[in-house]
């Protein structure tokens, strides 16, 4: 194993004749010698290729005259559009620090640019044959250590130099706690604290153990660490590494003050609201939320007002509209609340709503708050997956640390509070998430009593290796880096989305096969700024689309979006989180006479091992992470050919979907893709079930009792799973989510209505939809499912009084007595 690899972008190749090229040798065996790999590239393209592919690079060695290779344009390894720079180059002209315009004078110059957007503070050592340094940019000298004159001092020496810099980068390199971590692990210490298998050595008596040590390896088991061990520091008091890994994470992402979570962003969710609202005081909770959001509710005892989102005919869930937020609004909205009339007071003191949403959809957060700002002191963006935000300048101020006393200014400025899922769409480990914090005077956030709700939340007994990973992830987003991974991640999106345009284009044209392809949920055209023109957006420059957030932002009634009363700017669709649009249905709800519902789409690409991340009638959602290639969505391309082939040859289903119909085989035997799509289509139009969830989650149920309190009755036997036919008029004492689309359309304390009402409509007609269709039934969180009759039975205050419930209950168990614990 190596100490690491360091880059020589020099023209002359080793085995070439000439004084300086054996000079070179030299080098290259000297460092061998050190214990580094030298890795060899003549051009400025194989130079560029190895910067984007070669991560654990220690240092560089760049020949100023390298040539640019392939001059044509193109790139090796199917590099990146316009000229191979995933940045898409400087918006200066292409040089750092506002140097020179970019001329492309000699791919040296290239390399550096390209160095300095790919790795912080990289040491890079510049090879030049000239006598002084005055015929170099001046930016030059702003990026590199230092010159080398092949001939002018010897191999060793040169060496030694690049050796000692690559050494001293890798050193700073990690981040605080990290680098902590391994320096205790490097001690090999004896364990005499917890945990019990003492760095895994427990395990080795075991068979089973054994097996356990050999799959995850020694290393994660040394590391898995007691509270003890001061060294490392305390999670709960914020000392040490650990402290100084929370201060690095505040400073790269925005905040005043950082907290790392273990337990996801669920626990983050419960921990703000915990701490913002306390018992019968008012939160405006955006009905596009979390159930953890909830959960903080119950614990905290608030009552909530809920805001609500808009959708549109695909089923999406949208925004907030403006007027949603607007003073005056939510003024009606508390006064309308018949929970919010026994408050302690009638201003709220908690606002939370979800950015992005699920489908990717994110707010100007200036815009929020400002309207917000008026009702509420504290807003609590939930960011579970957005932890990305701030490291691109599509997204420029659409994140909550992006509001702040330069932002906003006076008075008026609310606390605002972001919740991270950091694992989500970062490199972190699961359940790693964080809490950033920018208070205002208006509602101070004192250290102290915020981590009495973070000690309340968390755990005595931390996972090292997670505080590890969102320091580590942190560090990863630190500098041009952090810009560097987002936007490859942005453009590998770009690219797909307009393949599947493309593709659908050219399946139209060809005439030789049924016309219909997939969609991509996205404007068709967009406007460059810069010239006014309008583009197909599959024609756009990818420079374009990954560079200008108008491209994406949704205008006003616009009809591809669906969503209405959207402004200018409020709301931009996040080009990562791609949804792919099935025929049979548009974004304003029109539904056609045959379609594909995406069930049937998403459950065949799961045989080809794509699992998507979210799939509603005619829509499925894709996330492109920091983790996306070109070949993994290549893959997903070639599965969607592969389906529509299918579907145009009327395959049996036997043939694509073997386990559907081995499992339900007097259901399915004998049918057909395309039957069983127009089957479920036909079934989804004449329920009109999409139109129905609209209705469900536009017009909200009445809300009649705390949430907490239906909680006190659920555990002390309060409550009673009933029918739907028989839930009408009932109260709610547990959540029903159904997923799609993944939201709850009842909460605990509120009224199921009316037979004939939008709620049980809705859930009726799903049920209906399950029967049907055994193999597709939606999941559907708070819903138990009657095993003799297939009925859904959902969890409602039992009519009798809560004093009753608890004496029937307590006639079946055994009381326990004031020495025993319940």
């Amino acid at each position: 194993m190596t100490d690491g690899t360091i880059l020589f972008a020099v023209r002359e190749f080793p085995q070439s004749g000439g004084a300086g090229a054996e000079q070179l040798r030299r080098i290259r065996m000297e460092l061998e010698t050190r214990g580094f790999e030298v890795r060899w590239a003549a051009t400025a393209d194989d130079a560029q290729a190895v910067l984007r592919t070669e991560a654990g690079l220690a240092a560089a060695v760049v020949d100023w005259d390298l040539p640019q290779g392939d001059t044509t344009g193109g790139e090796p390894n199917g590099g990146e559009p316009n000229g191979g720079e995933p940045n898409g180059g400087e918006l200066n002209g292409g040089e750092p620090n506002g140097g020179e315009l970019n001329g492309g004078e000699t791919g040296g110059a290239d390399v550096l640019r390209h160095t300095n957007k790919r790795f912080q503070n990289l040491p890079v050592f510049l090879v030049t044959v000239g006598e002084d340094l005055e015929h170099l940019p001046l930016w030059v000298a702003e990026t590199v250590i230092g010159y080398i004159w092949p001939l002018e001092d010897t191999a060793p020496f040169i060496a030694g130099r690049i050796a000692s810099a690559a050494r001293g980068y890798q050193q700073d390199l990690l981040p605080p706690f990290f680098k902590a971590l391994r320096r205790f692990d490097h001690a090999h210490e004896y364990s005499w604290h917890t945990p019990a298998h003492s760095g895994g050595v427990a395990f080795l008596k075991s068979p089973v153990g054994r097996a356990f040590h050999d799959y995850f390896g020694e290393r994660l088991l040394r590391s898995d660490l007691s509270i003890s061990v001061e060294e490392l520091g305390s999670l709960f008091e914020h000392t040490g590494p650990v402290g100084a890994a929370e201060r690095n994470a505040a400073r790269v992402f925005g905040a005043d003050r950082t907290y790392f979570v273990l337990h996801g962003d669920s626990t983050c969710d419960r921990m703000v609201g915990h701490f913002s609202v306390t018992q019968d005081e008012i939160a405006l909770v955006d009905r596009n939320c979390h159930k953890s959001v909830l959960h903080g509710l119950v614990l905290s005892g608030a009552r909530p007002v809920y805001l609500v989102p808009t959708r549109n005919g695909y089923g999406l869930a949208g925004p907030l509209p403006p007027h949603e937020i607007q003073a005056q609004s939510i003024a009606s909205r508390i006064s309308r609340n018949p929970l919010a009339q026994s408050a302690v007071s009638p201003q709220a003191q908690y606002a939370v709503l979800t950015n992005s949403t699920y489908d990717g959809l994110c707010y100007d957060a200036l815009q929020v708050a400002q309207a917000l700002a008026p009702s509420t002191p504290r807003l609590h963006f939930d960011e579970a997956w957005f932890a990305y935000a701030r490291f691109h300048p599509l997204y420029a101020g659409r994140y909550g640390m992006a509001v702040g006393p330069d932002t906003f200014p006076g008075p008026e400025r609310p606390t605002v509070f972001s919740t991270q899922s950091t694992h989500k769409l970062l490199a972190a480990l699961s359940q790693s998430a964080m809490v950033h914090v920018k208070p205002s005077p208006r509602a101070p956030v004192e250290h102290e009593r915020f981590n009495e709700a973070f000690m309340m939340h968390g755990t005595t007994s931390p996972l090292y290796p997670m505080i590890a990973s969102l320091d580590v992830a942190t560090a990863m987003m630190d500098g041009p880096q952090g810009r560097w991974l987002i936007d490859e991640a942005v453009t590998e999106a770009i690219r797909f989305r307009q393949t599947v345009v493309r593709v659908g284009r050219r399946i139209a044209a060809a005439d030789d096969r049924p016309g219909w392809f997939f969609g991509v949920w996205q404007p068709s055209t967009v406007t460059d700024p810069a010239t006014g023109e309008r583009l197909p957006f599959a024609d756009a420059p990818a420079e374009l689309l990954r560079t200008e957030p108008s491209c994406w932002q949704l205008e006003p009634d616009a009809d591809w979006h669906g969503f209405t009363g959207m402004t200018d700017g409020y709301c931009l669709l996040d080009p990562i989180k791609v949804t792919l649009t099935c025929p049979g249905i548009d974004a304003t709800g029109q539904m056609s006479d045959w379609g594909i519902p995406a069930r049937i789409l998403t459950a065949y690409l799961a045989t080809r091992n794509i699992v998507v991340e979210k799939t509603d009638s005619y829509t499925t959602l894709i996330l492109f992470s920091m983790g996306i290639t070109k070949g993994k969505w290549g893959t997903l391309m070639d599965a969607l050919m592969d389906f529509k082939s299918l579907y145009d040859q009327n395959a049996p289903l036997e043939r694509l979907l073997p386990e559907l119909v081995a499992t339900h085989p007097h259901r399915y035997t004998g049918q057909t893709l395309r039957e069983l799509c127009q089957e479920m289509h036909d079934h989804l139009r004449d329920a009109r079930l999409v139109e129905l969830l609209d209705t469900a989650f536009q017009d909200l149920p009445e809300p009649a009792t705390p949430p907490q309190r239906c909680y006190q009755r659920l555990i002390r036997g309060g409550t009673e799973r009933v029918r739907l036919a028989d839930a009408a008029d009932r109260v709610a004492a547990a959540m029903v989510t159904v997923t799609p689309p993944g939201i709850p359309v009842l909460m605990p304390g509120e009224n199921t209505g009316t037979p004939d009402g939008p709620l049980l409509r809705y859930l009726t007609a799903l049920e209906s939809f399950d029967r049907h269709f055994p193999g597709f039934r939606s999941e559907t969180h708070g819903v138990t499912l009657d095993p003799a009759t297939g009925d859904y039975l959902i969890e409602c205050v039992s009519r009798i009084p809560a004093q009753q419930a608890n004496r029937t209950s307590e006639e079946h168990h055994e009381t326990p007595t004031r020495t025993q614990r319940p």
